[in-house]
């Protein structure tokens, strides 16, 4: 076909279709939704995965995560809540030995780093905060793929000689320093000064996150080594003081009508405390999680499966303890989403099915309304590829209206599901691509019998048609 008969076609397609627009709306409806969930789906299939990728950078690759469990009391008075800080069979809880262990006899792992969480009160000069002090290794940093903005990470040194010296975040450097330089100045925790050495860059952290994998914000955080976070701020696995004087002079072992006349003012006393508080009174481990990084990934099972038994022998059989592989959690969510974007696009494509069957159904109707203006065509000279095409481009024309409102309505239906129900959505480019060519190959697949059958109608026949 030549060019000016593609455009004189064209015309009379437009023609065609603007003569009944809202038969052609309608015809196009089931496109249009089907259009709409594809690029819906799509959204929220790239979203999910975007997501999961953006969980495994904040955990770091190929980590295994072992995390302190402190059981909680299963009575309601003091006594029990004190032999609960203490477990039965007498585990030594989550220690620097087990981390040690992990890198002297686990094979295949390539690093670890401790963690200890304390929530204390900071000072500069006039100025105070709350905020947590994080006891870690040198090796946390990159552990988390954490970057510093500014300053220097811990040396070997400040680990080995237990140095007070501190890496603040961001956000905690404006709430202490208020626009000053941090660097080489000093912070007081308590009794003890730390010398600022570094600065951790800011990265945002979802509500979701912090809450289903444990991350916290960096920028809020003041790091310090382990080492000196033991040695001079906090430390579980000392001897509480009480427990010393208790065993340093028996005779304080009074009766047991005293010891039940002051029951009730701890109890009091243990009513009035949070959550955090009351975890931290009768949390007993020295760390609070140990990051392990395994080599490679195909490493990772294995690595889990090996710490997993050096602490259950090193606990004396007590699970006081959580192992886990964020990757293996991740993956195995993203493959349950994919299954739910799968539901959809199956949905989807039975609307697009039930779209292209309604444009077929009005296409073999239109046909038979305008048979005699089909043999007028035909006898004025037009051929039979003529009238073809006619009647393919009005149901490519259908199908691709519906495509466009569909692509409309499926942006929008994206952007709608991530502020009203807070599931990210992305839309990419070339699910709009796709959407035309799924509106075009509907237009086609389905038009194509409506157009031969008027293309092979007999023009004699059908100028007599009433």
């Amino acid at each position: 076909m030549t060019r000016t008969s593609l455009v004189f076609t064209g015309r009379l397609a437009l023609e065609a279709v603007a003569r009944n627009p809202l038969r052609a709306g309608l015809t196009s409806l089931g496109i249009l939704f089907g259009v709409a969930s594809v690029i819906a789906m799509l959204a929220i299939g790239r979203g999910a995965e975007q997501e999961i990728l953006a969980q495994m950078r904040l955990l770091g690759s190929n980590n295994v995560i072992v995390t302190a469990l402190v059981e909680p009391a299963t009575h309601g008075n003091a006594a029990s809540d004190s032999l609960a800080a203490t477990p039965a069979r007498s585990s030594p809880g989550l220690t620097v030995h087990d981390e040690e262990s992990f890198l002297a006899t686990v094979p295949d792992v390539d690093a670890a780093s401790g963690e200890v969480v304390h929530t204390t009160t900071l000072f500069r000069e006039s100025r105070r905060a709350t905020g947590k002090l994080i006891g870690i290794d040198g090796d946390y940093f990159e552990l988390m793929n954490l970057s510093l903005v500014g300053g220097r990470s811990f040396l070997p040194t400040d680990l080995a000689d237990r140095r007070p010296v501190a890496i603040i975040g961001e956000r905690a450097r404006t709430r202490l320093f208020l626009g000053e330089t941090p660097l080489g100045k000093q912070i007081r925790v308590g009794h003890v000064w730390l010398t600022v050495v570094g600065i951790v860059g800011q990265r945002s952290v979802s509500l979701q996150a912090s809450a289903k994998l444990g991350v916290r914000d960096p920028s809020l955080d003041i790091y310090i080594p382990v080492s000196t976070m033991l040695l001079l701020v906090h430390n579980r696995s000392r001897p509480k003081p009480s427990a010393v004087s208790s065993a340093l002079n028996p005779g304080a072992c009074v009766a047991v009508g005293a010891a039940a006349a002051t029951a009730d003012s701890l109890a009091t006393v243990h009513n009035t405390e949070t959550a955090d508080e009351r975890r931290e009174r009768l949390n007993y481990h020295q760390l609070d999680r140990v990051i392990v990084r395994a080599r490679s990934a195909e490493a990772v099972p294995l690595v889990a499966e090996l710490v997993q038994r050096q602490l259950a022998r090193r606990h004396n059989g007590v699970v006081d303890f959580e192992v886990t592989v964020p990757e293996l959690l991740l993956r195995q969510e993203q493959r349950s989403k994919n299954i739910f974007n799968i539901v959809l696009g199956a949905i989807a494509s039975i609307s697009l099915v039930v779209g292209g069957i309604g444009i077929m159904n009005i296409m073999l109707a239109s046909v038979l309304e305008r048979i005699r203006e089909i043999g007028v065509r035909r006898a004025v000279g037009a051929r039979r590829r003529d009238v073809l095409a006619q009647f393919l481009t009005e149901a490519v024309l259908i199908s691709l209206a519906g495509g466009v409102a569909g692509i409309v309505l499926g942006v929008g239906t994206s952007l709608g599901i991530e502020h009203f129900a807070r599931i990210q959505t992305s839309v990419s480019p070339w699910a709009v691509v796709l959407a035309f060519g799924v509106s075009i190959t509907i237009g086609l697949a389905f038009g194509i019998m409506p157009a031969w059958r008027a293309a092979a109608q007999d023009p004699v026949t059908s100028l007599r048609y009433e």
